[in-house]
């Protein structure tokens, strides 16, 4: 996902459409659409949706560029975008989200403002990390946001708080009340208690 920070406009909402192959259990093969959409609220357009993002390069090009023209259009200041961090380390109920910056000034801002940057090198793939360098390249600003998370196949609703918190410390912003994010993760660390009831990849 990405968010971007822009000067009011009016902006209006967009959907970009792409298809990834997933292979069923019963041995079909299927393809479902996958959806990105545009959404746009005071002084931000934001952007993501779906369970996946495009496979192949070229795609994933287009859905990069196309962001970036839409920043260029509407005068945005930032991209943040968002993503987990896999980590070995036991964080409990606690778990930290990491930032990464396009440039040196921007770090040490962050760094100023007491958050967190990736503790090791690291390659950032997908979306998540190509959108960066496209904004870099285009002189626009850039954060990503990595929130920690040990086991990818649950819902991640403590790194997705953290997210909101450090976002909302480097916007100035107040993005909404996260509690129900604690609820649903006190819910899902009762359901998956053991590696058992986890479901398999």
């Amino acid at each position: 996902m990405a968010c971007l920070f822009i000067s009011y406009a009016e902006f209006q909402d967009k959907i970009i459409s792409f298809y990834h192959p997933l292979l069923e259990d019963l041995g079909e093969i299927e393809i479902p659409e996958e959806k990105w959409e545009y959404r746009f609220a005071k002084d931000v357009i934001v952007f993501g949706g779906g369970r996946g993002q495009p496979q192949e390069n070229e795609e994933l090009n287009e859905l990069c560029q196309d962001v970036i023209n839409v920043a260029k259009r509407y005068d945005a200041k930032f991209i943040y975008t968002v993503g987990g961090y896999h980590t070995s380390r036991s964080f409990g109920k606690s778990p930290t989200t990491y930032v990464t910056t396009t440039s040196q000034d921007i770090l040490k801002l962050v760094k100023k403002l007491g958050i967190e940057t990736t503790p090791t090198e690291s390659v950032i793939t997908g979306f998540n990390g190509l959108i960066l360098g496209y904004a870099k390249m285009n002189g626009i600003n850039g954060i990503g946001l990595y929130g920690e998370l040990l086991e990818p196949r649950i819902p991640q609703y403590r790194a997705a708080r953290t997210i909101i918190q450090t976002l909302e410390k480097l916007t100035y912003q107040k993005l909404g009340d996260t509690k129900e994010l604690s609820v649903k993760a006190e819910a899902v660390e009762s359901r998956f208690s053991s590696e058992d009831d986890i479901p398999k990849r």
